[in-house]
């Protein structure tokens, strides 16, 4: 499918941050005309200093809005670190998590917009609006429901830490025993999201990661739900490529939910949907289709004996027009997959 060929008219995609954010560059390129709606991931914000930071969500913003730090993949361009570096020498903890000056604008109107009472939904909307995204982002839940990661710490005992302090300050490097999002239970999904899946002509799963980025998202009870609903295909890009991670630690992530870093186990931990599920898939799946590396392509086969149309195509995201071609073969796996119906 090319980018001025007949497309779907409504598409939703979920979200994580860096790796779907550019994911979401060439699926805009690759369907300009059609209305996309980003459900984003809301388990890795974090309270700092006060304000409430929603990184995965400002990461989508900021990178389809044209503000995104190119080096980094997160925070903003040409970032200063003052008020960091003054609340160190104060010796205001954390240390671990810094905030950039331009950054810091953001969290401070929404911090004031929620404790006006403004749902985390309508926040995001109002901050969207100076971004000219040309998405609507939804977050997952406007509850309140953080990743925590059970480890054991370097201080002794097992224990668990906020998500942000394993990714951060360790770098994953602490063996995960389990993930756990702390509030799903009384979560429900945000405004909007559970009719942005049911409503849609394709959902997509970008290369987020499938843990504690797409995993998350699907926590949130009645999302899973409305993903096994919905008519329209619902079409997966593998995070992993040659046996590894393109961005980031999911490797971390996978050892701790016990599943294989490879593109055919990801594909079989979200399981096919629609069918008989064979042994190893898993029993309430959400895949129709999955797109895997072309270094993963011995995995193919195993992915359609689950029940899950696999097709091998590049998935380095390397520049815009490599990841449009991406988006384009996961709407024109999608396409396929409708005209079977």
């Amino acid at each position: 499918m090319h980018p001025t060929s007949m497309g779907p008219r409504r598409i939703t995609a979920l979200a994580g941050g860096i790796g779907g954010a550019r994911f979401l560059r060439g699926l805009i390129a690759a369907a300009p005309e059609a209305d996309i709606t980003v459900i984003g991931n809301t388990g890795d914000d974090i309270w700092i200093h006060g304000l409430r930071v929603c990184p995965d969500l400002d990461t989508v913003m900021y990178t389809l809005g044209g503000g995104i730090s190119q080096e980094r993949g997160w925070g903003r361009e040409d970032e200063t670190f003052t008020v960091k570096d003054e609340l160190a020498a104060y010796g205001v903890e954390p240390t671990w998590f810094g905030l950039g000056d331009r950054d810091i604008a953001t969290h401070l109107v929404r911090t004031q917009m929620l404790n006006a009472g403004y749902p985390l939904s309508a926040v995001t909307e109002a901050l969207c609006t100076r971004w000219e995204t040309g998405v609507r982002l939804l977050p997952m839940t406007d509850e309140r429901a953080e990743t925590h990661v059970v480890v054991d710490h370097p201080d002794g005992g097992r224990r668990a830490i906020h998500f942000q302090e394993w990714w951060v300050r360790y770098q994953a490097s602490l063996t995960a025993h389990a993930i756990v999002l702390v509030g799903a239970d009384d979560a429900k999904p945000a405004p909007g999201v559970v009719e942005a899946i049911e409503q849609a002509d394709v959902v997509i799963l970008p290369p987020s990661n499938p843990v504690v980025s797409i995993g998350t998202i699907l926590q949130v009870p009645g999302i899973r739900e409305s993903l096994s609903r919905t008519p329209a295909p619902v079409i997966g890009v593998s995070p992993i490529v040659g046996g590894r991670p393109v961005r980031g630690m999911a490797d971390a992530c996978l050892s701790a939910i016990g599943v294989d870093t490879a593109a055919g186990a990801v594909a079989a931990h979200y399981g096919a949907r629609r069918t008989l599920i064979p042994a190893g898939g898993a029993a309430d799946g959400i895949l129709d289709g999955w797109l895997i590396d072309t270094a993963d392509a011995e995995a193919a086969s195993a992915v359609r004996a689950l029940g899950i149309a696999c097709e091998v195509r590049p998935l380095l995201m390397t520049d815009l027009e490599a990841t449009t071609a991406m988006a384009s073969a996961a709407l024109s796996l999608a396409s396929g997959l409708r005209q079977q119906a």
